[in-house]
């Protein structure tokens, strides 16, 4: 290289923060649980399973009591906290079925690459970047044109069925006697990627694996590292090994896929943890994309399930873990204060990666580095607004489910698009929103369904209205 080159290099990776081959420079591994509820963990109250793994990642880190993510159901979530923007602002609603679903529900087919994507920005400042587990933001069903997963900033990637590329597909087996039956969903048609097929009860392992030696050959190339490992556990169908199956009924499986999960996932943490350099420059995240399906999972002492704009859909337990980074004396304690969204986890680990965003990005989201490391207790200081999957307006038994909602300070309002059938909660009293104040409290509601709307009608629309069916003399939901 000549002088006038190393000059330019140099200038850039500064404007990204500073020079990211520096030791001190943070890996990150986001791990992102799939449909698992608020009181799933038994370090959040699970007295049926022991999430062994996972609750020494607590016992050395921080618990976060009030974070959110953006949405009840998986794809939107997903886009959030990847992009650090409400995801309606890229059409991505709920869930990315197939092509004609996805129409009718008024949606993209999947992620416009453009999105400000956090593993592209730690990408072009020098991050080796991976993605391993579910993706759901393209290239599923008959969708088959999607762009692949490394052209949103991975430089590597393998997925299941949600997703292109190499993936990993899976075998169910109910110990019956029967033969395994495959899981794709349609996947196996797709080509453009390796089909791996693998037992139902061995998906997370593949993906651990595949993300344990990545970080390897990071750690061996002296290159700093973020990787997503979002197993598609602990969605249905239900398979976990056959000692752990139990009376075989949905909920025993589902704790079964649990515990077999975080076994596998603890392989990661192990090396992690074990090895003193990633010890001491690692900062592990772990979340669920929302609330947990019905009759499976438990929202802990939360309303609702997923697809749901009740605490119970969209509050999700988080840890934080790394010794290096968070502070010894805020080892295995509990942050009950802090009011936070996933669409502030990229701002904020953008700053805990000393890297900055393009100047044209702007989130949603607010940086809160020090509370995610455990340093402070602050909140964000705008209110967080959420919208349904439009096609969730009746779900779980529930006729007609609350259209839109937003979280501020203590104040929780949900509402119907035109702001109809209010229902207003104080959570620091109330947090499983058993008693509706709206009566009592006109302004909070008049303040708050004007900030909703507001929001609403500023992000592109969705098909969710006509999809309602709103029907003359329809009751109204129970308040």
């Amino acid at each position: 290289m000549n002088v006038r080159t190393v000059i330019a290099c140099t200038l850039a990776l500064l404007a990204f923060g500073g020079d990211v081959a520096n030791a001190d420079h943070p890996n990150i591994v986001l791990v992102f649980v799939d449909d698992m509820g608020w009181g799933d963990f038994s370090c959040f109250g699970n007295r049926a399973v022991e999430t062994q793994n996972i609750d020494r990642l607590a016992m050395e880190g921080v618990r976060f009591e009030q974070f959110y993510v953006n949405s009840p159901i998986c794809s939107p979530s997903r886009a959030a906290i990847s992009t650090g923007q409400y995801p309606q602002r890229w059409r991505i609603t709920s869930y990315l079925n197939n092509r004609q679903s996805n129409i009718r529900r008024g949606m993209a087919q999947w992620l416009d690459p453009a999105a400000p994507m956090l593993a592209r920005m730690l990408q072009e400042a020098g991050y080796a970047t991976g993605h391993f587990g579910k993706w759901h933001l393209g290239g599923q069903r008959d969708v088959g044109e999607a762009p692949l997963i490394t052209e949103y900033g991975f430089d590597t990637s393998l997925t299941n069925f949600e997703g292109l590329g190499p993936r990993v597909l899976a075998l169910k087996d109910a110990y019956d006697g029967k033969p395994p039956q495959k899981h794709t969903l349609g996947s196996d048609k797709l080509g453009r990627g390796k089909i791996i097929w693998q037992d139902r009860s061995l998906v997370t392992e593949s993906f651990t694996k595949a993300a344990l030696e990545f970080v390897k050959q990071a750690t061996s190339q002296k290159q700093p590292f973020y990787i997503n490992v979002w197993p598609d556990d602990v969605h249905s169908p239900f398979f976990p090994p056959a000692t752990r199956r139990g009376d075989g009924t949905k909920r025993t499986l589902y704790h079964g896929v649990l515990d077999t999960m975080d076994e596998q996932l603890g392989v990661l943490f192990d090396h992690i943890r074990n090895s003193e350099s990633l010890r001491s420059n690692t900062l592990i995240l772990v979340c669920s994309d929302n609330g947990p399906e019905l009759g499976a999972g438990s929202a802990g002492p939360f309303r609702g399930h997923k697809t749901m704009l009740y605490e119970g859909g969209i509050r999700s337990s988080l840890i934080a873990w790394g010794p290096g980074l968070i502070e010894a004396a805020r080892a295995g304690t509990v942050n009950r204060d802090s009011v936070f969204a996933a669409i502030d986890l990229v701002p904020s680990l953008l700053a805990i990666a000393g890297v900055k965003p393009p100047a044209e990005v702007v989130f949603d989201g607010e940086p809160l580095p020090n509370v995610v490391l455990g340093r402070e207790t602050a909140s964000r200081a705008k209110p967080i607004y959420f919208r349904r999957p439009p096609d969730r307006d009746v779900f779980y038994g529930v006729d007609d489910l609350p259209d839109l909602a937003v979280r501020d300070d203590d104040w929780k309002l949900l509402c119907e698009y035109d702001g109809s059938q209010a229902e207003l909660y104080e959570l620091a009293t109330d947090r499983g929103e058993t008693t509706n104040v709206a009566a009592e409290q006109p302004d909070v509601v008049k303040r708050l369904t004007a900030k909703l709307l507001a929001w609403h009608a500023s992000l592109p629309a969705d098909n969710g209205p006509q999809l309602a069916g709103k029907r003359q003399g329809r009751p109204k939901r129970n308040q």
